[in-house]
């Protein structure tokens, strides 16, 4: 890894539930942010920088009713769930530019409480709405093509559920606890051809938060502060309707950050890796370049991504296949079980040993479609 770095994650806190009926969303936000700056021993008078997504409307609301009152740098970028692992990275941009020292990144929704919202209400709505697409059936597409181009199989993405269901029984906020099979993957209920019900994410209410801090403030901070060393983001996008559906925008975001951070795949111990659906995580890991493209599914064959002693453990919190999908945006879970990961903090039986490099990847959008990537790239403060 690089020797030097601008900036340091002090905080993470996931919010415990997954169903929140008597909470408001940004009730959500206040506990969750509350919960960041606990573990990272700071106060809401400490932050000056402050990022979230999915409440454009009102960004400035939630900074009143926050209290952040010394406030020089704010930030709502939102490219969906990758848009946490993007803040991070424009968190560290900020504070190397000197533009805050104490940023402040929260999620926060309620999904399972109130109606989902439409894929986009962009300008490709009017030519593509009439054809009625459906987050899981363009997943499900992307997983088709796959299957046809590279004979990618059903059993062979069921091991990524597995994996995650795996780890989830040893966290006791996941929202599904119970290990399955391969064969509970494939024979569970079809949603969209060839996904089954167990391919697909969980929907949940509750969120999540961390905090990046200037290395001066982590070194005043009695906490390990795993390190920011490098981050990338890439958009890929319809090209006039010469779409390949097989690999996402991991192929550039990848690359670029770990040319930043100065590591090859064999440097990472833990990958966390958004999971909305199984096809997801298998297109990411050969795009992310941990295997060819069209080898993802020999690649997770036979405990591949199980902790602690598999060849890439991944989402040892059980993801969101299994653990937290906080309001329909994975991104923030991927950065804190990553930060659990490189302070030894994850469940005793997923730890993994002596984890020095992590890596918490986001997508956005839909890999059916147009999408974005962030890639983030944590090392371990030693």
């Amino acid at each position: 890894m690089t020797t030097d770095t601008s900036a340091a994650i002090a905080g993470a806190y996931e919010h415990p539930t997954r169903d929140a009926p008597e909470k408001s969303t940004p009730q959500l936000h206040a506990e969750v942010a509350r919960g960041a700056l606990d573990d990272a021993g700071l106060t809401f008078d400490d932050v000056d920088g402050f990022f979230t997504a999915g409440t454009p409307s009102w960004l400035l609301s939630l900074v009143d009713h926050l209290g952040l009152s010394g406030l020089s740098y704010y930030d709502s970028t939102d490219v969906g769930g990758s848009s946490y692992v993007a803040h991070v990275g424009h968190a560290a941009a900020a504070i190397a530019a000197g533009k805050c020292e104490v940023a402040l990144v929260t999620l926060a929704g309620r999904p399972r409480q109130e109606q989902l919202s439409p894929l986009s209400d962009g300008p490709e709505v009017p030519f593509e709405e009439s054809f009625g697409p459906s987050a899981v059936g363009l997943y499900a597409l992307a997983a088709q093509r796959h299957m046809h181009e590279y004979g990618t199989t059903s059993e062979q993405l069921a091991e990524i559920r597995v994996a995650a269901s795996t780890h989830a029984q040893h966290n006791p906020d996941a929202m599904y606890q119970e290990p399955v099979t391969i064969e509970d993957v494939v024979d569970s209920r079809p949603v969209a051809d060839p996904l089954g019900l167990l391919d697909c994410c969980v929907i949940t209410d509750g969120g999540g938060a961390v905090v990046v801090v200037s290395p001066e403030v982590a070194a005043d901070l009695d906490r390990e502060c795993p390190t920011v060393e490098g981050q990338a983001e890439a958009a890929k996008h319809v090209e006039g309707g010469h779409l390949d559906v097989t690999y996402t925008a991991a192929v550039e975001s990848g690359p670029r950050a770990f040319a930043e951070a100065g590591i090859d795949h064999d440097d990472v111990d833990y990958a966390s890796i958004y999971d909305s659906f199984t096809i997801t995580v298998l297109e990411t890991i050969e795009d992310l370049g941990f295997c060819a493209k069209g080898e993802g599914g020999a690649f997770v064959e036979g405990g591949t991504l199980q902790a602690p002693d598999g060849d890439l453990p991944f989402n040892t919190d059980g993801g969101g296949l299994c653990n937290n999908h906080p309001g329909n945006r994975g991104g923030m879970t991927k950065i804190i079980e990553a930060v659990r990961q490189l302070r030894g903090e994850a469940n005793d039986p997923v730890q993994v040993p002596d984890c020095e490099v992590a890596i918490a990847h986001g997508t956005g959008g839909s890999i059916g479609t147009r999408m974005g990537s962030c890639t983030l790239v944590l090392g371990a403060d030693r």
